[in-house]
């Protein structure tokens, strides 16, 4: 984490943590973890055509599928995520 850009606002009724990334970190985050203690933190996933396949996957196939039951499976795309809304496409 890149330290002056990241920070923590919070008010009666939110709290909003913005992370920023070292210049040398590439790539998307997939998942994040919060809490009041280490020991007991809960985890999130970030948004991304990929937490959303495999959130999907799991929810149409929660045990193990057979090959024809995953190639039925709906093609999900997401289409577009803004602060308020996320826009998904399902074939």
């Amino acid at each position: 984490l890149l330290s002056p850009e990241s920070g923590v606002c919070v008010s009666a009724h939110n709290a909003v943590v913005r992370l920023a990334k070292a210049p040398g970190s590439t790539g998307l985050w997939d998942k994040f973890s919060f809490g009041l203690d280490p020991s007991a933190l809960q985890e999130r996933l970030f948004v991304s055509e990929e937490n959303i396949d495999g959130f999907l996957g799991t929810a149409f196939c929660p045990s193990p599928c057979s090959q024809s039951a995953l190639e039925s499976q709906p093609l999900i795309e997401v289409l577009d995520v803004t602060e308020d809304r996320i826009q998904i496409r399902v074939e």
